[in-house]
């Protein structure tokens, strides 16, 4: 069974969950019509599926290289690009005056999804483009703006980012990439970076780098760093591809997964590259980029639980094994309780992922639509709840396939260890997920909780209206909410040293109780006898208790965790 795009999933959402109908009242998304959406989900889908699908296997076993300083890529992979850029599928959300749909990010999140889940390796390169482009129409000078973004828009440029050096990895601020103005209105970039996704092809005209980098006069930390353009080939006269740029790749990266997205070792030799922002304002440029990424990366996540759920269900109902025990004879292993658990949970924790992500983007998008303040701090709460959660789904979810498969996951030709392998940086890159739960507890929870308890309330006036549907699974959900508001408000007094302690376990905490109360609104949209019926009780009622003990973890807050000592753990 090849991937299948879950394109009538999304329109369920879509209609019934995450509200995009709000979308295309607003001026802003007016041509988001039902037309539009179906129109780009299916054709999306289909491209994913003849596409981009093929080139899973192909990607992994036959992994980018570095030849003479040449990057060659997998094989297929440039026919597959250009499936994705001549289809418009990079600017389904770009700007229209510069040669994109304009239409809203959370139909380019839906499309992103279907991408990762055929190819990952292969999505990860116009999810960096994307970011770029929203970095740049943000920040950039209008001449910038006016030579870069139509080529990025069309795919016949892409882009990458430049943050990562062996030195510095979370801790941006100890970048030592230097900047030097040239007199002439470019600076000469000089230093290495590492783990640059894509940082270079064989199949695009240019590679346009956005590199973090410090002017003689910036001070340490992040409040001196600044952001440049760094193309491969610098543009002439009429913006062509003109001489190459002081750049080269040193190396690619050998890693666990993703064989078919090339990872570089970047080193820059005064470089020539272009002010983006401000200078001294580069952090708050890349943040554009990187938030735009860690929606995305969240959805790799789920993108991979996806693709790993079709899978592992796949093999499930071919495997014969042992007597049946809910039919009579033999039956396929997915009769039997712990295959049909591991299979639940997995549909489970992607559809949860997938509404959370959804709903994250709606919020983007209104806020971007309304100017509204509600939205902006609503979309900022969820970001880190998205790509954590997006990304530990992916990861468990990829497992549970493995072991669905039991000895057959291991074995390499079955392409079930592939997911698990792809996927498990998710929760490493664009912020580990350690990183997103402490912005949560931080930055996200600067307001004292408010919109914390604004999303508490909106769960609660759902679980009220499903009374008189499915009375139980409400109360639950309503309960879970109460307990969460609780220890919300008991954390929001805490010291912030209290609150990174215990930081991993609130957002898990919010991500469960999420992913409930979506569930719940998917179950009530069929009056509790459709399809995501069975699975919302399965959900409440089996995966949602966990919320109590990461409640209770949460209250402990650093309470004995420095007891544990070093050499105690040395033991």
């Amino acid at each position: 069974m090849p991937y299948r795009a879950p394109v009538a999933e999304f329109r369920f959402l879509f209609d019934h969950v995450v509200g995009f109908a709000q979308l295309a009242e607003t001026e802003t998304f007016a041509d988001a019509t039902t037309d539009v959406v179906d129109a780009i989900l299916t054709e999306a889908g289909r491209m994913c599926e003849d596409k981009l699908a093929p080139l899973q296997r192909p990607g992994d076993l036959n992994p980018a290289r570095l030849e003479n300083g040449v990057v060659r890529t997998s094989p297929g992979f440039a026919d597959g690009y250009a499936a994705i850029a001549e289809g418009g599928w990079i600017s389904t959300s770009a700007p229209v005056e510069y040669g994109g749909m304009g239409l809203p990010l959370t139909l380019t999140t839906a499309v992103n999804e279907m991408m990762g889940s055929a190819c990952l390796a292969l999505q990860l390169n116009p999810l960096m483009s994307q970011g770029q482009i929203e970095a740049l129409e943000a920040h950039a000078s209008d001449e910038l703006k006016a030579l870069y973004l139509p080529k990025l828009i069309s795919g016949e440029w892409c882009g990458t980012m430049n943050l990562t050096e062996p030195q510095a990895g979370s801790d941006v601020g100890a970048l030592r990439s230097k900047a030097e103005p040239n007199g002439d209105g470019t600076y000469a970039i000089s230093g290495q970076k590492i783990y640059i996704s894509w940082g270079d092809n064989d199949f695009t005209g240019n590679v346009c780098h956005l590199v973090l980098a410090r002017l003689p006069d910036g001070v340490p930390g992040t409040k001196g760093i600044s952001l440049f353009l760094v193309p491969k080939y610098i543009p002439d006269a009429e913006g062509n591809p003109g001489k190459a740029n002081d750049l080269r790749v040193v190396s690619l990266e050998h890693k666990m997964g993703l064989h078919g997205s090339p990872t570089c070792v970047m080193e820059y030799s005064g470089a020539t590259g272009w002010l983006v922002g401000p200078e001294h304002g580069g952090m708050a440029a890349m943040f554009t980029m990187m938030n735009n990424a860690r929606l995305g990366v969240g959805v790799q996540g789920l993108s991979v639980a996806e693709a790993a759920t079709q899978k592992a269900l796949e093999y499930a109902l071919e495997r014969t094994q042992g007597r049946s025990p809910i039919q009579n004879g033999t039956g396929t292993i997915a009769d039997h309780a712990d295959v049909r658990r591991m299979l639940a949970t997995m549909k489970a924790e992607t559809f949860a992922a997938r509404a959370i992500a959804l709903s994250n983007a709606i919020a983007i998008d209104m806020a971007n639509a309304t100017g509204e303040a509600d939205w902006k701090t609503r979309a900022a709460f969820l970001t880190p709840i998205t790509k954590a959660y997006g990304t530990d789904t992916g990861v468990t979810v990829a497992e549970l396939g493995v072991q669905v498969h039991g000895g057959m996951g291991y074995i390499e030709e079955t392409g079930a260890a592939q997911y698990y392998r792809d996927v498990r940086v998710t929760a490493i890159y664009e912020g580990t997920n350690g990183i997103q739960a402490m912005d949560l507890v931080g930055r996200k929870m600067m307001d004292g909780g408010e919109c914390a308890y604004r999303l508490l309330d909106e769960i609660q006036s759902c679980a009220e209206e499903s009374r008189g549907v499915m009375a139980d699974l409400a109360q639950e959900v309503w309960d879970a909410a109460e307990n969460l508001r609780e220890t919300t408000e008991w954390l929001a007094g805490q010291e912030m040293s209290e609150r990174f302690a215990v930081a991993v376990p609130f957002l898990k905490a919010w991500a469960r109780v999420l992913g409930a109360h979506y569930l719940l609104r998917a179950a009530f949209a069929e009056d509790g006898a459709g399809d995501h019926s069975p699975l919302a009780a399965f959900h409440i009622r089996r995966l949602l208790p966990e919320h109590k003990g990461l409640c209770a973890h949460v209250r402990q807050g650093s309470t004995g965790l420095y007891d544990v000592t070093t050499e105690a753990l040395a033991v």
